[in-house]
């Protein structure tokens, strides 16, 4: 039998005990807020959306340089995008190589308010041997000096990045690191630059360098796995690749990209093939990887978003999507010196969603209103 006392006691006695089992709980609550505050601030927990603009194949005139790329520059720094890229060509395929073409690009970038990323363009080393007394790997390694001299990519707020050191690349002394291929993760998605070209990934045109090609070609090849694999690794939910060659993907367009048979990637054209390899391996990882996959060049001048690529089965890659930027050649003015916003949400099924910024000030057939 309980006494008076005792039964006063007995909710004493309660509440001693629940605080003794709560106070671990909300230990527990405390620590884990404090772990995702701190995660979430490192960038590794948090997976909200954002955007980026990419860009390319600009400036090929010097009214695109003066008028054209400015409003386009001044169009992105107007929204707020987590980083800008540029997949390459600095400059018109038969215009020379000369040092202000690198200088007035690092001006560009470096006017974008946020990180901005670049990957080397045929024009800008590859076809620079078009003009006597220039060499492509001289202009190849000026502008690993200039753009790619640091872990940090370009623009007001530099981006630290991982840069590939093997397999090697070539320059005009020999082998040398290839620290132009660039890779980066941003709230849940990986991404990364590939220095791959037109011209049949100088395989062809003037001066073809078959050496520097398979050296490349191979570098190419490695980081694209590596890639995968940090993002298998990351648990990303999608991944974006960054190049310059339109390498065509399959036999529907001749008048814009090398033509292949989509089934074994095989160029059937008659040109040098300098991107069978890479689209094979690539292929064999877009299936195993099975979320999104993004590959965006330039190249073509023709702005798209597709899904070009087959299986060997004939069968269309359901998570891969083709995504070329606006470019422009000099006979059309402003007409096409625009670019492409990106949203990114690594929550969502898709992860990516497309918007073309036509931007007013560069509005040439159709003034804006």
């Amino acid at each position: 039998m309980l006494t008076k006392n005792s039964q006063l006691d007995q909710p004493h006695k309660k509440s001693q005990a629940a605080r003794k089992l709560l106070f671990p709980a909300f230990a527990v609550l405390i620590v884990a807020a404090v772990v995702t505050s701190l995660a979430t601030a490192n960038g590794g927990d948090d997976r909200s959306a954002y955007a980026i603009g990419l860009w390319g194949d600009l400036p090929y005139s010097s009214t695109q340089a003066t008028v054209g790329v400015p409003n386009l520059i001044a169009d992105m720094n107007s929204q707020k995008l987590a980083f800008t890229a540029h997949d390459g060509d600095l400059k018109s395929g038969s215009s020379e190589c000369t040092d202000s073409v690198y200088t007035q690009a690092l001006g560009y970038f470096n006017s974008l308010n946020g990180a901005a990323i670049f990957t080397p363009g045929d024009n800008d080393w590859t076809d620079c041997d078009r003009t006597q007394g220039y060499n492509s790997l001289a202009q190849l390694d000026k502008e690993r000096a200039l753009f790619f001299a640091t872990r940090y990519s370009l623009g007001q707020k530099p981006m630290k990045q991982e840069v590939q050191s093997t397999p090697l690349c070539l320059g005009v002394s020999g082998q040398v690191p290839c620290v132009e291929n660039r890779r980066w993760t941003v709230r849940g998605v990986t991404y990364a630059t590939l220095n791959i070209q037109g011209s049949c990934n100088n395989l062809c045109d003037v001066a073809p360098d078959p050496n520097e090609y398979a050296a490349r070609n191979a570098a190419d090849i490695q980081w694209m796995q590596d890639t995968f694999a940090e993002a298998n690794a990351n648990h990303s939910a999608a991944v974006m690749f960054i190049s310059q060659a339109d390498p065509g993907f399959d036999a529907t367009d001749a008048t814009r990209g090398p033509v292949r048979d989509p089934k074994t990637l095989a160029e059937t054209d008659g040109q040098p093939d300098g991107f069978q390899t890479f689209l094979l391996a690539l292929r064999d990882q877009v299936i195993a990887f099975e979320r999104p996959v993004a590959y965006v060049h330039g190249d073509s001048h023709y702005l798209r978003i597709d899904k070009p690529f087959l299986n060997d089965q004939g069968q269309r890659l359901e998570n891969f999507t083709r995504v070329e930027t606006f470019g422009d050649h000099q006979e059309n003015g402003n007409n096409d010196v625009h670019w492409l916003k990106v949203s990114v949400d690594a929550r969502t099924r898709e992860v990516f969603s497309y918007q073309e910024q036509i931007v007013p000030a560069n509005r040439v057939a159709v003034p804006a209103p």
